[in-house]
């Protein structure tokens, strides 16, 4: 009797639970406070792995080959790469949606307010490599190479802290503070293409371009088949990639593509 009863309590616990279960789970999950502290969490559980005695351990799961060139294009990728080329894309596509969203309907939907943040992250980019230049000057061995450097926001952890501290923060600092991120590190992405790409493929960037457009075009219209989208999306990321350019910024216009506003007709 107590083995029936020790069997019906554990597939109670791992039994699917009720939709009311699943929808409260799933909201948390999608706060973005909860989202921040995760990433906060995963850093810190990262930092005592990689400075732990199975340090090796975690440099060879970063070094893990995960993918394929056999389509002719490199996705023969760490899963170092995968996590910052591919899921900082995610992440991007999801921060541009919300930046549209301030220009479009929010607070920067005034020039006269976007311009602040954007002079704010200019002047973030450009402080920080003058003082960089100015104390490698006189080092050699090409140390000022490295000026782009300082001039990065690190956007993820920047807006997980937002998210974190979020209320209790005003709306338009959030938002200022956000936008500051954003475009300071979309400075940082177009430095790094001009000055420290080698050599960039226009063929595959001019190819990005026609699934991107076809986003664009059925969001646009309305269509929500993931089916569709999700495909288009994918292709848009791995032309971006194979370009050369930093596959983030795929991301970033994908989400400028999708209408912030309700038609209409919706």
């Amino acid at each position: 009797m107590s083995d029936n009863n020790t069997r019906s309590r554990r597939s109670a616990l791992f039994a699917r639970g009720s939709w009311a279960e699943t929808s409260r789970v799933s909201s948390i999950l999608r706060k973005e406070t909860v989202g921040g502290a995760l990433l906060l969490v995963a850093t810190v559980i990262a930092l005592v792995w990689a400075n732990s005695p199975w340090s090796e351990a975690y440099t060879s799961l970063g070094e893990l080959k995960v993918g394929t060139d056999a389509l002719g294009v490199h996705l023969d990728l760490s899963l170092e790469t995968w996590a910052a080329d591919g899921l900082l894309a995610i992440f991007f596509f999801v921060v541009g949606l919300e930046l549209k969203r301030e220009f479009v309907a929010g607070d920067l939907r005034d020039p006269a307010r976007a311009a602040l943040p954007i002079a704010a992250a200019v002047g973030g980019m450009i402080v920080p490599a003058v003082i960089f230049v100015a104390f490698t000057a006189h080092v050699g061995d090409g140390a000022m190479k490295g000026w782009a450097i300082p001039t990065a926001t690190d956007i993820a952890f920047a807006v997980a802290v937002l998210a974190v501290i979020s209320t209790h923060l005003p709306a338009a600092l959030r938002t200022f503070l956000l936008t500051l991120a954003v475009v300071d590190d979309l400075l940082a992405i177009t430095v790094i293409a001009v000055f420290y790409t080698e050599d960039i493929n226009l063929t595959a960037l001019a190819v990005a371009a026609l699934p991107l457009a076809l986003f664009a075009f059925c969001v646009q219209r309305r269509i929500r088949s993931w089916w569709l989208l999700i495909p288009l999306a994918t292709l848009t990321w791995v032309f971006v990639h194979e370009s050369g350019v930093h596959a983030t910024v795929a991301g970033v216009l994908l989400g400028f593509t999708v209408p912030v506003l309700r038609s209409k007709a919706a």
